[in-house]
């Protein structure tokens, strides 16, 4: 008897280890681990992410914005990660108005809108896009994640993958990044 109370308590545990943010189970994510992650600060400070140490980090700023841009070099471009979080001093509703502009957006991209969400992430309201297409004669998807920090600011966090070879895996990849951001 102590054995089957010991292993269920087991099962109960690795379970509860598991459990999925609400972006990771709406892209119905599996587990991703990196090799040696590295945290990297924006210039303005205002945040942090942890990225793999051998992908090349750019950082840029301005008066109404701070952007951390990565890409995993070591690998071609429709095998790889392209991921550009900014945080923007700037006010964002997800009104009716604001997702129509999103559709607009990818539209004059010659983007397919495949799917949009309200959820939470980092504890914060959330709203994402997943469009599709063309870019640069490659097959194109991006995920645009808006997270609401507050009445002025939100950071847009952006992945994006080339071509067809595991291309919900690469998205998972760069959502498991974008859940690594830290707010100072």
């Amino acid at each position: 008897m102590r054995i089957l109370i010991y292993i269920l308590l087991i099962q109960v545990l690795l379970l509860s280890c598991k459990k999925q943010s609400e972006i990771t189970r709406s892209f119905n994510c599996k587990n991703t681990s990196f090799n040696t992650l590295e945290v990297i600060t924006d210039i303005k400070k205002i945040f942090s992410v942890e990225y793999p140490k051998n992908w090349k980090t750019n950082l840029f700023y301005d008066d109404i914005q701070s952007s951390i841009y990565t890409a995993d070099t070591t690998k071609e471009l429709t095998k790889s990660v392209l991921l550009d979080i900014t945080f923007i001093n700037k006010e964002m509703n997800f009104n009716d108005y604001f997702k129509l502009k999103q559709e607009q957006d990818n539209l004059s991209k010659n983007l397919i809108q495949i799917t949009s969400r309200e959820i939470k992430l980092l504890k914060k309201s959330t709203y994402y896009t997943v469009s599709k297409g063309k870019k640069g004669g490659f097959s194109y998807v991006i995920c645009n994640i808006f997270i609401k920090i507050n009445n002025q600011n939100f950071i847009l966090a952006k992945t994006e993958v080339y071509g067809d070879y595991l291309v919900d895996e690469r998205l998972c990849q760069g959502i498991r990044l974008i859940e690594k951001i830290k707010i100072h």
